[in-house]
């Protein structure tokens, strides 16, 4: 009965020691995930910003060959942040 005793007590110091220590590891990658879910999140805003204001000195102050450049890299850009909304969406 000793040995009983012995072992169950060991397995529930083994389960808590790694119960805390997976805890602590999903902590850490939690914060990682938001870390750099908000790294994204912030170079997607400041793209969106960046366009907006491109498109007025773009519409008014740039010629037609630079106009085609210049909106090739807008569209790519607002499928990115379109493809990001969308996942955004589904996600709700």
């Amino acid at each position: 009965i000793v040995h009983k005793v012995t072992s169950d007590a060991m397995i529930v110091y083994a389960r808590g020691k790694l119960k805390e220590n997976l805890l602590e590891q999903y902590e850490e990658t939690k914060d990682e995930a938001l870390n750099l879910a908000g790294m994204k999140a912030d170079a997607l805003i400041e793209s969106f910003d960046f366009e907006r204001n491109k498109r007025s000195l773009v519409q008014y102050r740039t010629i037609e060959i630079e106009k085609q450049s210049k909106a090739r890299t807008s569209l790519a850009r607002a499928k990115e942040f379109g493809l990001e909304m969308e996942k955004l969406l589904e996600a709700m």
